[in-house]
């Protein structure tokens, strides 16, 4: 059975990820935005795409990350492919042709996303105060 991607939970993972609240994404989509219009958009399984592109823009995550992550799959991949040894994480991966192989590169793409996310964060943390502040 295959899962359907929850868009409005995707923002609300990324958004929480970013430490950005409610109130601040609604602050960076303009005037008709609020914190609770951002809550009810959380619980859409779909979000036009056009609003999606201006989630995008303000949380700079690419509109993909939003319309294909499915955090169990990735917990799966990153259980099934990462292995701790003495604190170093030692990852070689051997990509034949096959969909599993094609699956791991994909949620291995997503990984990085993730990673540059958790870098961006302070960039972002820094522009949401001075927004706050304005």
């Amino acid at each position: 059975m295959e899962q359907k991607i929850h868009q409005g939970r995707n923002v609300k993972r990324f958004r929480e990820m970013l430490g950005i609240k409610q109130e601040a994404l609604a602050y960076d989509l303009g005037d008709d935005w609020n914190q609770k219009k951002i809550s009810i958009l959380e619980q859409k399984d779909v979000i036009e795409d056009g609003l999606l592109k201006q989630i995008s823009n303000s949380l700079k995550i690419p509109v993909e990350a939003f319309q294909n992550f499915d955090e169990e799959q990735a917990i799966n991949i990153i259980s099934n492919t990462f292995h701790d040894t003495q604190g170093l994480i030692n990852y070689n991966p051997t990509f034949n042709n096959n969909p599993i192989d094609k699956l791991i590169q994909l949620h291995e793409e997503k990984i990085a996303l993730y990673e540059r996310m958790l870098k961006e964060k302070d960039e972002m943390i820094a522009r949401i105060e001075k927004l706050i502040s304005k």
